[in-house]
């Protein structure tokens, strides 16, 4: 039943320093979509002293990011996980049960609790914070959790249709992703969420036949490989030297050089589907290209040494490709990285 007081309860837990309760724990029934195990992963390639640049990870701490950058042999994968809910809340944004809560996405009302739902729903979400935020994490996580929905027959996101011609609404049409909108405030009178995290088999064949779905039809041209420009988009990272570095992929090792603000979602995919490296500064536009490249291509993402992930690597080793480590020179949102140490990082491949 719908329960106006649930955002404020949640609210009261943290302004008293109250511990707060796990959301999963409030589920009706929890199973397990597919299990864990003991997989195997290729180290990523560098040049001696590029692990000693990194001075801070994002989405892991740093410890554990060097370790999924440099391992090397089996490790350990949990299991993709399903939970049951009923009688959920979502207010701005956030799912609350009672004294639990999780975010969906950023709140936009600072201040206000006040619950006013337009309707009581069930669905089954496939997407997450992160999902939310980052539109790479869209395109790797949340397409990969699709299916996951979808079989359940009651698929459903919270974001808005796409705007026209956006890559997003590209991706979707592509897919044949349809889902449910839940817009707005909300009450879930059933509700279901994955934990699909967990970087297991199961996440592998639903990578790779995303790959495959993406490719059906075409017939990308071999090329040596395909710089994907960053420039000022998106959050600040910015490659100082990232013209030159361009230039000199394209007139000294053959490599296409694309603006994806400027290309279609189709264009990206054609340029990168059968394309030998794909590089450039680590972000969500190089997911463009990761998610169709061949097995075996070199992914080297231009790290900022204040801010390095190995999110493209997991990315990397669910799709057989061969991701190489290097880390720029500077901050977290500008930097500099030699021509010398992307060259030899490259020829690390050959």
């Amino acid at each position: 039943m719908l329960n106006p007081l649930r955002p404020y309860s949640a609210r009261m837990r943290r302004l008293l320093g109250q511990p707060q309760p796990e959301f999963t724990d409030g589920a009706v029934e929890t199973w397990q979509e597919a299990p864990g195990g003991l997989l195997e992963f290729r180290p990523a390639l560098y040049l001696p002293g590029q692990p000693d640049r990194i001075r801070a990870s994002v989405f892991a701490n740093l410890p554990e990011t060097v370790e999924a950058l440099t391992r090397h042999g089996e490790a350990a994968e949990g299991p993709t996980m399903g939970w049951r809910f009923r009688d959920i809340d979502l207010v701005d944004g956030v799912l609350y049960r009672n004294g639990a809560e999780q975010h969906l996405r950023n709140r936009r009302r600072r201040f206000g609790l006040a619950f006013r739902p337009r309707q009581s729903v069930s669905g089954a979400l496939y997407e997450t914070w992160t999902t939310n935020r980052w539109f790479g994490s869209w395109l790797m996580d949340a397409l990969v959790a699709w299916p996951l929905a979808q079989k359940t027959g009651m698929a459903m996101t919270t974001a808005p249709v796409p705007k026209p011609g956006s890559h997003a609404a590209e991706y979707e049409a592509m897919l044949g992703i349809a889902p449910k909108r839940a817009l707005g405030d909300l009450h879930f009178d059933e509700l279901i969420l994955f934990g699909d995290l967990s970087n297991n088999a199961d996440k592998w064949r639903r990578q790779r036949d995303l790959r495959q779905s993406l490719l059906a039809g075409r017939d990308p041209t071999p090329v040596p490989g395909v710089f994907l420009l960053r420039g000022m988009g998106g959050d600040m990272r910015f490659l100082q030297n990232e013209t030159e570095l361009a230039e000199k992929l394209a007139t000294q090792r053959g490599f296409l050089v694309i603006d994806p603000l400027k290309a279609t979602a189709a264009e990206l995919i054609e340029a990168c589907g059968a394309a030998r490296a794909i590089v450039g500064v680590e972000g969500s536009h190089l997911v463009h290209g990761i998610n169709v490249a061949p097995a075996g291509a070199a992914i080297v993402p231009i790290q900022p040494p204040d801010r390095v992930a190995a999110t493209l690597k997991q990315l990397s080793d669910r799709l057989d490709q061969r991701f190489g480590l290097v880390v720029a020179e500077g901050n977290d949102t500008v930097f500099t990285l030699g021509w010398d140490d992307l060259a030899r990082t490259l020829d690390l491949f050959d």
